[in-house]
């Protein structure tokens, strides 16, 4: 051997890498435990003192909720038990007005239904299996059904029901109604304004520059009254749009100005080259944001995205200051309304709260399997 052939010879073996162990595969509760909670003398500790603080309080919680409560409607029971037991009396006496509102008692299947309706297509709207265009009809069809349903009346025709005004709608179907359509409004909405912002036209960055802040300076609350009892006055005479419709108009204005700026925090991410090569492809504006900006900088801020539809989802609650009692508004309507159970309002507050949870923890799980398939694409 050549002592150039020897020389390369070892300079390729004194520089290979030694093999590594192979990545840990073992799964079941024994590894989440160790790589989890024991992983570290700090997590040893703060899991100690985290079971210590539950084996403390755990005993009252159990007695309290489930040991001494008194479940059945008993106002006269729940006064006895006061004290030592949880009364959800209160939510078996007051849960078709709480999730109802003052919506009329006898025709409450109807709500029943509509909300049913509107889940599900919550849920397949969630399944890629369903992303087609047939979606979007059966979404019309759906909202079509929905305030069929629920008024009783469908753009000033009657559907062979009583009518219902949308002061009397509430609970649980309008908080839903409210959020499902808020974010539908606010979420396109919300793009535009984003590529406006960061548009070459003076004018049109302006304008949405100044849309933004002044939305994002002021609460929701004065959005809402400014909505329901300042807009009407900017209509002509004899024209007063229904009160669901600005609040739903407020929510949505408001939600897109926050919205807007996610957005724009994502096409901020792209990098100038991306543009460059669409523009070499011979793409035009629109076809560059709808191919190559929008769909990335969408993956990148899709926690903050549904951090905003959360948020959006809880917010419907401030509607009760305009006399609109979505899910909380007609707790507060159920309970503190009658003097018998108006003691036990905190255990309605845990049904709601509930409620919001479930929904809550739904959308940030919906969020995580988003964030893995536009990773792993």
């Amino acid at each position: 051997m050549s002592p150039s052939a020897s020389s390369s010879s070892a300079h390729i073996s004194g520089g290979l890498i030694p093999p590594r162990a192979a990545p840990d595969s073992s799964r079941g509760l024994r590894h989440w435990i160790r790589t989890e909670l024991l992983s570290s003398p700090m997590n040893v500790g703060v899991t100690l003192l985290m079971t210590a603080l539950l084996v403390w309080q755990l005993p009252g919680w159990l007695s309290w909720s489930m040991l001494h409560a008194v479940v059945q409607p008993d106002a006269d029971a729940c006064q006895t038990a006061r004290g030592l037991g949880a009364c959800w009396g209160v939510v078996s006496e007051k849960y078709r007005l709480i999730l109802f509102g003052r919506y009329p008692f006898a025709e409450q299947w109807r709500p029943l239904v509509a909300t049913l309706g509107l889940l599900v297509l919550l849920v397949a709207s969630c399944m890629r299996q369903c992303w087609h265009r047939g979606l979007v009809v059966a979404w019309a069809l759906g909202l079509c059904g929905f305030f069929g349903l629920m008024g009783g009346r469908l753009l000033g025709f009657s559907v062979g029901l009583t009518p219902v005004s949308t002061d009397q709608w509430g609970g649980f179907p309008l908080t839903l109604m409210l959020s499902t359509l808020s974010i539908a409004c606010a979420f396109p909405l919300a793009v535009l304004v984003a590529l406006g912002r960061r548009s070459d036209w003076p004018l049109v960055r302006a304008v949405c520059i100044t849309y933004i802040e002044l939305v994002r300076g002021v609460p929701l609350i004065s959005v809402l009254f400014m909505a329901s009892f300042m807009f009407p006055l900017l209509m002509p005479p004899g024209t007063t749009p229904d009160v669901l419709l600005r609040v739903l108009a407020g929510i949505t204005l408001f939600s897109a100005a926050y919205l807007a700026e996610i957005v724009r925090g994502g096409l901020q991410a792209i990098p100038r080259g991306q543009l460059e090569a669409a523009a070499s492809l011979g793409l035009g504006y629109w076809a560059t944001q709808r191919l190559v900006v929008l769909p990335q900088a969408l993956a990148h801020v899709v926690p903050g995205i549904m951090n905003n539809f959360i948020a959006i989802f809880k917010d419907t609650s401030l509607v009760t200051i305009v006399s609109l009692y979505e899910l909380s508004g007609a707790m507060g309507l159920a309970v503190n309304g009658d003097p018998n159970w108006r003691p036990f309002k905190l255990e309605a507050y845990l049904f709601i709260t509930l409620i919001y949870f479930v929904c809550c923890f739904a959308m940030s799980r919906y969020s995580l399997w988003v964030e893995r398939q536009v990773t792993h694409r």
